[in-house]
């Protein structure tokens, strides 16, 4: 047997230990940690301090104050909007979502969050909303 045919009897081997590997490690790039202060507190500056700050509309009307991890984790004068291990129930993706009333879409008026912006908020609170 030459060394060319010995190379691809190994070929369809290779191949499918690369598959293995790469379907292996798929769940953990995926898990990667997100992070309050690197990931998720830099789109609440952009897109949501304007108004959930004292003096801001949202601010009056919920009284949600995004200044924080700690204001955030404390909720509106309506209840919490981070529920730590549950993004589906959690109020800040319902509305951030539009699965609330369309009026209460956030950020209200304004362009929706990218799809990319609303998987790191999912995967911060599915990963126990911490503050890191």
């Amino acid at each position: 047997m030459t060394i060319l045919h010995r190379m691809w009897l190994w070929f369809p081997t290779l191949f499918l230990m690369g598959f293995v590997v790469n379907l292996v490690s798929a769940p953990a790039r995926a898990a990667e940690v997100v992070s309050f202060s690197e990931d998720i507190f830099p789109i609440i500056q952009i897109r949501c301090l304007e108004c959930h700050q004292p003096q801001g509309e949202g601010y009056e009307k919920s009284g949600l104050d995004l200044r924080t991890y700690d204001s955030l984790m404390k909720g509106t004068k309506f209840g919490p909007m981070v529920i730590p291990g549950d993004a589906f129930m959690s109020n800040l993706i319902v509305l951030i979502d539009g699965r609330a009333k369309s009026g209460l879409r956030m950020p209200h008026g304004k362009k929706k969050l990218t799809s990319c912006d609303k998987d790191l908020f999912r995967s911060w609170i599915n990963q126990g909303a911490k503050d890191n």
